[in-house]
């Protein structure tokens, strides 16, 4: 597997990006709006939040997917289009019209996304504009790639961005995907958004599968600060231009899964590396539950509670936090059973704190990535979640976060 780092978004054959400014956002200059368009008739797939209170274009989108065919995504920035009513699911869906229109290509080819502030209706003029601009300036290099994964953020320090070709019958097959997200991450079925592209040919439904399967053991792994987006969606074109056609569940799949896989979870690990004030990259590790759902459920209290957030961020090892969100997760515990590592340092066990190297324990909480490994002695079933810690910074961002 080659791992590519540039122009991610491009470099499967047959995709192209166009971004541009078009006034959305208060920074000027700064890019909020783009397209990702492959060359060739595609298949498509997506997944979106599962948020009761959920944005127009994610309501469009969710009709176009159904019939499968995707060529195009378009995106903007900086407004979420979010609880605005009849009249953002008329933009949003304007939006994918101008596109169309732009691409030459059918509106149900084609699926809308938003992200940025909730409650505001979309600035039309300047998103029809932007669309045209954008379509106008639809490139292959590297500077289109990039220049599209800067597009999506909002509130992200850094662009999150990755690609892996593969080998499959003897043909290079690439995978690439953007993601962006900093804050308001507690996914489920999806992230804030992500877009993912490949020049493998596949069946609508087969890609379904392996995007959920990505899905689930990656963006579904983390949270930052326990709260789902109103817009979240990860999507995916694949186009065939790589001339690999893959039918049916067999060896052929299994790599490809495994390089989609890749990109997914180097993505979401990028959103928590870049969470709101983030100085910690934490892994909880659950390890001998029932099942892995009872793993799960105790893996995110304790990466959601702001105490051990808070505690992480000051570098106490405070253990006492972590085994009380773990108890209060609604999974029968046996105290007992119980065993803590911080840094794979043993700290607690038997209902009791060990008599561990604390100057060692200490100096290892200053690292950058902190692990947590609690183990149940209950089951054979292991689960993790990425999480990070709870920063002043992160109060800072959120209450100048106005609407």
């Amino acid at each position: 597997m080659e791992v590519i780092t540039t122009g991610c978004i491009v470099a499967p054959r047959g995709f192209q990006a166009g971004t541009t400014y078009c006034g959305i956002k208060i920074t000027k200059d700064s890019l909020d709006l783009g397209i990702i368009f492959s060359e060739y008739p595609a298949t498509g797939a997506a997944l979106f939040t599962t948020n009761q209170i959920y944005a127009a274009p994610v309501r469009i989108s969710k009709k176009i997917i159904k019939k499968g065919r995707v060529r195009a995504f378009v995106m903007n920035s900086g407004n979420a289009n979010a609880c605005t009513g009849e009249q953002g699911y008329k933009d949003a869906a304007e939006m994918v019209r101008i596109a169309a229109r732009c691409l030459k290509i059918s509106e149900d080819e084609l699926l809308v996304a938003s992200t940025g502030i909730i409650g505001r209706l979309l600035p039309m003029d300047k998103i029809a504009a932007g669309i045209q601009t954008a379509a106008n300036s639809l490139g292959s290099t590297q500077e289109h790639g990039n220049a599209m994964a800067r597009a999506i953020m909002t509130t992200d320090t850094k662009q999150k961005a990755v690609a892996v070709r593969l080998k499959i019958n003897k043909k290079n097959v690439t995978i690439g995907g953007i993601t962006k997200g900093a804050g308001m991450i507690a996914p489920n079925l999806a992230t804030t958004l992500c877009f993912l592209t490949t020049d493998v040919s596949m069946p609508a439904m087969l890609l379904n599968e392996c995007l959920r399967n990505s899905a689930e053991s990656s963006f579904n792994r983390i949270t930052i600060d326990g709260h789902m987006s109103t817009n979240d969606t990860i999507a995916i074109i694949a186009n065939g231009a790589s001339g690999v056609t893959i039918t049916e569940k067999n060896s052929d799949l299994l790599i490809f899964q495994q390089g989609l896989d890749y990109v997914t979870s180097t993505l979401a690990k990028a959103i928590v590396m870049d969470g709101e004030g983030a100085t910690k990259f934490v892994q909880i590790d659950v390890i001998s539950a029932r099942s892995r759902n009872e793993a799960a459920r105790i893996a995110r209290s304790i990466a959601d509670s702001p105490l051990v957030k808070t505690a992480l961020n000051g570098e106490d090892p405070n253990w006492g936090r972590i085994v009380s969100a773990a108890g209060y997760a609604g999974v029968e515990l046996d105290e007992s059973k119980v065993t803590l590592f911080i840094n794979n340092i043993l700290i607690f066990a038997k209902g009791m704190p060990t008599q561990c190297d604390l100057n060692a324990l200490s100096r290892s909480m200053k690292d950058r990535n902190i692990t947590i490994r609690l183990e149940l002695g209950l089951g054979n079933y292991n689960d993790t979640v990425w999480t990070c810690d709870l920063s002043h910074e992160y109060v800072t961002i959120n209450a100048e976060y106005h609407t």
